[in-house]
């Protein structure tokens, strides 16, 4: 059977791995939001301000990426306030906690709805009924009756500019969907931890 002594230090332990996975996960959603504003690895894009208004927002970056960072640090930290400060260890874990949450669920919830809405690009818009012939803009929140993301022929057909745009704009917020549900699972695990670790901290000292 297993000693309280030796759980508090499991629990130790286990919010370093926690803080090193969130803060590497946090690193992975900068990366791909950063990705996203270069679409095929080009600047001018960026430059004219024809990027989409969801990887403009950068949640993967603020959200995903620097909130998620700083609570990865503050988990990494009651590793070592754990065992002398169990108090402490409770406003830090709370506070990280709520950090990191706050900043998944942004990401995660901004990604949704730019799969949702899809990529921002230059199509044809004499199908739409509309006079102009060329434009940027998000041409599948128009295809109610069709979705994009199951429809792959759409991913050819309807995005003119930037190439691959549907391919790009997918795969990248896939990704950031995919780290931020990660994200909230890390601290899910370092709140279970944080209490259990807190609760031997007591039984151990009395």
């Amino acid at each position: 059977m297993l000693s309280f002594s030796r759980v508090v230090a499991c629990s130790r332990t286990c919010s370093r791995f926690l803080g090193l996975s969130l803060g590497t996960a946090s690193l992975c959603a900068a990366g791909a939001n950063i990705t996203l504003l270069f679409p095929n690895w080009d600047v001018t894009y960026l430059m004219r301000g024809l990027i989409g208004k969801h990887a403009m927002l950068g949640s993967g970056l603020w959200g995903g990426g620097l909130m998620v960072l700083l609570a990865a640090t503050l988990i990494s930290m009651t590793g070592s306030f754990s065992k002398s400060a169990p108090c402490l260890q409770v406003l830090i874990a709370l506070l990280s906690s709520g950090l990191a949450l706050l900043g998944a669920v942004i990401c995660f919830v901004t990604s949704g709805v730019a799969l949702k809405d899809g990529p921002f690009c230059m199509f044809d818009v004499s199908s739409f009924n509309q006079t102009q012939a060329w434009k940027f803009g998000y041409p599948f929140k128009d295809l109610h009756n069709r979705n994009y993301l199951y429809d792959h022929s759409l991913w050819t057909s309807v995005c003119l500019e930037p190439s691959k745009a549907v391919v790009w704009h997918v795969a990248f917020f896939s990704i950031l969907l995919c780290i931020s549900l990660l994200q909230l699972l890390l601290v899910a695990i370092h709140l279970v931890n944080s209490i259990l670790g807190l609760f031997c901290s007591f039984c151990e000292k009395h």
